[in-house]
Parts: structure tokens; C-alpha cells; sequence
């Protein structure tokens, strides 16, 4: 007991560090009509016609859009028909080679295709706000890949409790969105359903064959360029961004679960240290808590999870019960978390693809850091 005591009260110490890191956290983004650069959106697409509309009526009607561009990476449902009566320009990917993700392959072309200077890459399931295009290309004033933290939609009190408690492993792994500081290339997070970056400077490094193999391909590409000396921002956006990732807690549940761990952009070290981590300031005081039993390290982590679950709220429209509900779910993401750890998840959309090494720390294969030339780039 004396042995666990120990190991919660420093796992406490370094949540309440990372924690203490939104009190310098960068200000959210605010809309910015145009940037006065030409902006390519690129959407990847796999039988998204249920839920690309919206995405796609509010990226073709921002003045800031040069051109929106939809990749149809096989899809079976009429998504490119979809993409192309609302005005989308519709590129065919290619069939998918062996080693690829279809994601990074779809991207990639995509790029490719774009003729704005900024590209933005925007998941189907995303709803952009006017404004956000021209914050994204202001923000790369300063960096080189930005990604943006989206204010989510849940549908129902236990699809948004589920989400909430996952969404706080996150945070007690990396700190909050919007972090002042650059973490080490090591400990950077991104959210690939809203990305920017320039052009030239992505296909000089051809960022997405980097990653190619890839499942949490967002991490993995943040990580691997800053490796590289880019300078990567995630900035919350949640003003500007809405996201309907899921239809249902169940789907919640298999999918999000599945790329918690970052299992394939982690080492075995930094994967146990984020599990106990989880285990022992997440769920072990709830369960404590519902035994009756907790200590007073046990009553001041439940304090801070509810000062957590307060600041919360914003990420979420309509936040509610599901919120506030949430660390009562904290045992069950983290044995979520630890499952898919354990045995990592590579299928999606009818795909399933071969396991990389396992637990790899690193995904820049050892290229000299070298900053993007933002000249040249101009």
C-alpha cells in the first residue's frame, strides 16, 4: 500500500504540473474573413455522403477558399457524385499501394492536386465556422504545421459522458490545447481532422509518405516535422470548429478507443508511464471513491477531475449531464485505453492493414532537423 501510495502521489505531481500548463495556454483562435493568401481545402473521403455536406457548404462558401478539393479514396456510396453536385472539385485517388494508410495516400494526392498556397485538410465530419480558414493561414504566420482543437457534438447524455472521460486522458497525458511552449517532438499531439500547413514546404518534405504506415497519422506527422524543426501548433479552435465524430456511445467506444494509446507513435516506456498514470490518478479514485474507501490524495484528485470537468464544458456543444457525469466513466476509459494499448487496433473502413514496429518512438527515421525556408516559401 505504501508502494502505491507513492506511485499515485508522483503521478499526481505530474498531472497537477502538466495540469498548471493552461493557465499560460495560448488564446483560442478568432475568425479572420481572409488572410489574403489563396487557401486549397483538402478533404479525404471514404464513404462519407451521410455526413460531408455540411463540411463542404461551409468550405466552399468562405471567401477565404480558393478551391475545395475532395479526394474519393474508393468509396462505395456515392461520395464523389456527393462532392462534385455541390461544386467540389473531386480527384480519384489512386489504387492504394502496399505500405500505405489510406489516409496519408489520399492526402498526399490531394496535395498534390492543390494550388493554393496554405492547404487546409479538414476530416468529412467537420463543420468549420466563417473565419476559420483566415485564422488557420494568419496562425502559420507563426508556425509551420498548425492543427486545430474542435468544440464537439455528442448525441446523448452517455455518448458525451463516454467522450468527456476519454477526452480527459488526454489531458493528463499531454497537458491542455493551446500550450505556450513546444512540448518535446517526442510528446506532440495534433488533431488530423483539421490541419494547415504550406504547400511547397509539406511537398518539399513529402510529409505524408513520412508517415505513411501510419494509423494515428496526425500524431505521427506533427511529431515526425517537428523532429525536423517545424514548428508545430495545436490551437483550440473550438469557436470556430464543430466535429460530429461519432453516431453513437458503442461507435465511440470502438473507434476513438481504438487510437487513444497513440500505440504506434509511442514507445513501450512512454505507454506504460501514460497508463499508470491514467490508472492511478483517473480511475483509481472513483473506484475507491464507489468503495467507500478513498484517501485524501484520492479526495484532492476527484477535486481537481472536477475542476477538469468544468473547464470541459466548452469543448463540447450543448454541454450537459454528460459533461459532469463524466469521471464516473474514468475506470472505463482507462481500461479502454489499456486494451487497445495492449492490443492495437489496424482496420478501418473495410481495410486492414499490416502492424508497423511496435511502440515506435520515432518517425522521421533520423533525417538532420532542418526548418522549413519560410522565404522561399513566399
Amino acid at each position: 500500500m505504501r508502494l502505491l501510495t507513492a506511485a499515485q502521489a508522483v503521478a499526481a505531481a505530474v498531472v497537477a504540473a502538466r495540469l498548471a500548463r493552461g493557465r499560460r495556454r495560448l488564446p483560442p483562435l478568432r475568425p479572420i474573413p481572409h488572410a489574403g493568401v489563396a487557401i486549397s481545402v483538402v478533404i479525404p473521403a471514404r464513404d462519407e455522403a451521410a455526413r460531408i455536406r455540411p463540411c463542404l457548404r461551409a468550405a466552399l462558401a468562405s471567401p477565404a477558399v480558393t478551391e475545395v478539393i475532395v479526394v474519393d479514396d474508393g468509396s462505395r456510396d456515392g461520395t464523389a457524385e456527393v462532392a462534385a453536385s455541390l461544386g467540389a472539385t473531386v480527384v480519384t485517388a489512386d489504387p492504394l499501394p502496399s505500405g500505405w494508410v489510406g489516409k496519408q495516400w489520399a492526402l498526399r494526392q490531394g496535395v498534390a492536386a492543390a494550388g493554393g498556397e496554405v492547404v487546409v485538410t479538414l476530416d468529412a465530419d467537420t463543420r468549420p465556422e466563417p473565419g476559420l480558414f483566415g485564422a488557420l493561414a494568419v496562425a502559420l504566420e507563426r508556425y509551420d504545421l498548425v492543427s486545430a482543437g474542435p468544440r464537439f457534438v455528442c448525441d446523448g447524455v452517455l455518448e458525451q459522458a463516454l467522450h468527456a472521460s476519454m477526452l480527459a486522458t488526454l489531458v493528463y497525458r499531454f497537458g491542455p490545447v493551446g500550450p505556450a511552449g513546444p512540448p518535446p517532438p517526442h510528446r506532440v499531439v495534433a488533431n488530423g481532422q483539421c490541419m494547415a500547413f504550406r504547400r511547397a514546404e509539406m511537398a518539399g518534405v513529402d510529409g505524408f509518405a513520412l508517415v505513411r504506415d501510419r494509423m494515428t497519422d496526425d500524431v505521427a506527422l506533427a511529431r515526425s516535422l517537428a523532429e525536423r524543426g517545424w514548428r508545430v501548433g495545436f490551437l483550440d479552435a473550438g469557436a470556430l470548429l464543430e466535429v460530429d465524430m461519432h453516431d453513437s456511445a458503442g461507435e465511440l467506444w470502438r473507434e476513438w478507443g481504438r487510437s487513444l494509446p497513440l500505440s504506434d507513435v509511442t514507445g513501450p516506456g512512454w505507454q506504460a508511464a501514460d497508463l499508470a498514470v491514467i490508472w492511478l490518478t483517473g480511475a483509481l479514485p472513483v473506484l475507491r471513491l464507489a468503495a467507500g474507501r478513498p484517501t485524501g490524495l484520492d479526495v484532492a484528485l476527484l477535486v481537481a477531475r472536477s475542476l477538469l470537468t468544468g473547464a470541459l464544458r466548452g469543448s463540447y456543444r450543448g454541454a450537459g449531464a454528460g459533461v459532469l457525469l463524466s469521471p464516473l466513466l474514468d475506470p472505463a476509459s482507462a481500461f479502454r485505453l489499456t486494451q487497445a494499448t495492449l492490443r492495437p487496433v489496424r482496420t478501418w473502413r473495410g481495410r486492414t492493414y499490416p502492424a508497423t514496429a511496435k511502440g515506435a518512438g520515432s518517425v522521421s527515421g533520423g533525417a538532420r532537423p532542418v526548418r522549413p525556408g519560410r522565404n522561399a516559401a513566399r
